[in-house]
């Protein structure tokens, strides 16, 4: 009898925001699988087997865990964020669409969370207050050539842009050179948001203007906001200073 795959969004840090749903899909739970740091973010459970492991295998990872609820456990598979997000929940299904007939039968519950650009977006006022879209930086599953190309049509149409995995140790200059890119298209004044760890003990919140916004702002902890040329700066003596996108754009 196939049992239950749990594909859960741990949200950005913090078990506050961790929605209820979340909350009851890992209590049920017997066994965790997910990225090592992930994992760790689940309190421990006796009798709950934890299964940790690389962030550069998440089809394996997705493989193991719909295995294992195939033989009828009950199953997490957790993913910071918002499982839909550039995270695990497109893996399981690839997985599924690939794998055995077994693993179609299994109960799969997709299990929403917050994801990092609407935890920045919080913590910096409204820059996704109108239309946005989100990129992840990262090559590793398609050619820095595409992104390149969507960041530079992204800013052309309007739209703020959220950046997921800007930087790494094995590809520092990317985010340089999508600011580069950006520069090219964009207003030097447009506010770009650095978000930190939002969610977490050590958040940090950093807004620069484009022309000021360099790599090294960043890490892969790190969420980044490029506004459009709409988004404005709402400054408040004394106060964080309010970053937004109306909700009318051009001529409306």
């Amino acid at each position: 009898m196939s049992g239950v795959l749990y594909v859960v969004g741990l949200g950005p840090g913090d078990q506050r925001f961790l929605i209820p749903e979340a909350a009851d899909a890992l209590a049920l739970a017997e066994a965790v699988y997910g990225y090592g740091p992930y994992v760790e973010r689940v309190p421990a459970r006796e009798g709950q087997a934890r299964h940790a492991s690389d962030n550069r295998v998440e089809l394996e990872r997705a493989q193991d865990a719909l295995a294992h609820a195939a033989a009828g456990a009950r199953v997490a598979m957790v993913s910071g964020g918002d499982p839909g997000v550039f995270a695990m929940a497109a893996a399981v299904i690839e997985a599924i669409e690939q794998g055995p007939e077994s693993w179609r039968q299994i109960e799969l519950l997709i299990v929403p969370g917050i994801t990092a650009m609407l935890a920045v977006a919080a913590k910096a006022g409204a820059p996704l207050g109108h239309d946005f879209c989100a990129i992840s930086l990262s090559d590793n599953l398609k050619p820095w050539e595409v992104i390149e190309k969507r960041l530079r049509l992204a800013a052309q149409a309007g739209f703020a842009m959220a950046f997921y995995n800007p930087v790494s140790k094995a590809r520092p200059h990317q985010l340089d050179t999508a600011f580069d890119i950006l520069r090219e298209e964009l207003p030097s004044s447009v506010p770009v948001i650095f978000g930190r760890a939002v969610g977490r003990p050590d958040e940090r919140l950093r807004v620069a203007p484009l022309a000021h916004a360099r790599g090294h702002m960043a890490d892969m902890a790190t969420c980044i906001i490029v506004g459009s040329t709409e988004t404005r700066i709402v400054e408040r003596p004394g106060k964080r200073a309010l970053v937004y996108t109306p909700r009318r754009a051009g001529d409306a």
